[in-house]
């Protein structure tokens, strides 16, 4: 069993992707907000970001705080938002690496991000920009 490991998974959401993208690349501090009965804060403290074809974004997110440093030394978590139709296809990665080998691979984190990926969507539908 290997220590390093990297989960994928692929969303729908209705919120366009360019002000999804404008949440996670410069109002992380929203993410609470809209999410309050998960997120309780953001603390972004390194990343890089651009732009590849019709992807509006990509940021990088370490964890390096909470319950989950009890089991993995690192994560890095990618966030992708591409448009497609009325909505966004977005694509979350993360990349991270075990304490140990009998730990399992982190699949509940990457439900939870899907989880309040879906409320940041439906805060940004509600309360669109003007």
């Amino acid at each position: 069993m290997t220590l390093w490991g990297k989960l994928e998974i692929h969303f729908w959401i209705d919120a366009p992707a360019d002000q999804f993208h404008d949440v996670f690349s410069s109002q992380p501090y929203l993410i609470p907000n809209m999410s309050p009965h998960k997120i309780l804060g953001v603390d972004l403290l390194e990343g890089e970001w651009g732009k590849e074809g019709t992807i509006i974004c990509w940021k990088y997110f370490y964890v390096i705080e909470g319950d989950v440093s009890k089991e993995y030394k690192s994560f890095k978590l990618t966030v992708q938002a591409t448009p497609k139709g009325e909505g966004s296809v977005v694509r979350w990665t993360l990349e991270y690496e075990k304490i140990h080998e009998n730990i399992r691979d982190p699949y509940s984190l990457l439900e939870f991000i899907v989880q309040f990926s879906k409320d940041v969507s439906a805060h940004l539908v509600k309360y669109p920009k003007k």
